[in-house]
Order: structure tokens, then C-alpha cells, then sequence
């Protein structure tokens, strides 16, 4: 399932209906930046992975792990984007982070 083709959370959706020119300036930002550079779309969300555990960020984790599966990233690639936290961050964090995206992970499963 791609990530298109999810609903988006209310509380996202409520806040785009709000604000949706603050939303479509975020959205060309983003574009702008994975675009305007040599990585790939996988490893840039890999990377959003990675600081979404820094800031303690689950939501937005997991909307990454969702969004790097449906550019190819495996299991694996997401398990060691968030282990490469580990000295950085500490134990604690990182096995947080792990269960998230296993989270999302299992969720996604359930809903294919």
C-alpha cells in the first residue's frame, strides 16, 4: 500500500483546512530539498527517520517509516537508521524509536 494511498490523520487534515497555504509552502519545502540534491527519496526519508528519534518525535516517525517503505526502503535499512542513533541518543531513545516503526510496521501489515 503506498502512502498516497492512506487517509491522513485528522488532526493533519483539520490543520491543512486551516492554514493551507502554510501547508503548501511546507509541502514545496520539502519538494525543494529532496529534489535540489543527490540522495534519494528512500534515503531522505531514512535520514527524516533518524531526526524525527533525535527530537522524540513518534507521529512523525512513523509517517516516515510509512513513507520510506513506499520508496523501497526495507525493514532492515529502517532498523539501522534508528541503531545508528544509539550512541548518540542512548539505549532508551533508540529501542523507543525501534518500537515505533515496528508499530507502524505491523499496522501497515495489517492493512495490506
Amino acid at each position: 500500500m503506498t502512502d498516497e494511498s492512506r487517509p491522513l490523520p485528522e488532526t493533519y487534515t483539520d490543520f491543512v483546512a486551516r492554514f493551507p497555504e502554510l501547508a503548501e509552502t511546507h509541502a514545496r519545502a520539502n519538494r525543494s530539498v529532496v529534489e535540489g540534491g543527490p540522495l534519494d527519496e528512500a534515503t531522505c526519508e531514512l535520514l527524516k527517520i533518524a531526526i524525527c528519534l533525535g527530537a522524540g518525535l513518534e507521529s512523525a516517525l512513523k509517517s516516515h517509516v510509512r513513507r520510506a517503505r513506499s520508496q523501497g526502503a526495507s525493514v532492515e535499512a529502517i532498523e539501522q537508521a534508528i541503531a545508528l542513533g544509539m550512541t548518540s541518543l542512548g539505549w532508551s531513545r533508540t529501542v523507543a524509536g525501534w518500537k515505533w516503526a515496528h508499530d507502524q510496521i505491523a499496522r501497515d501489515a495489517s492493512e495490506a
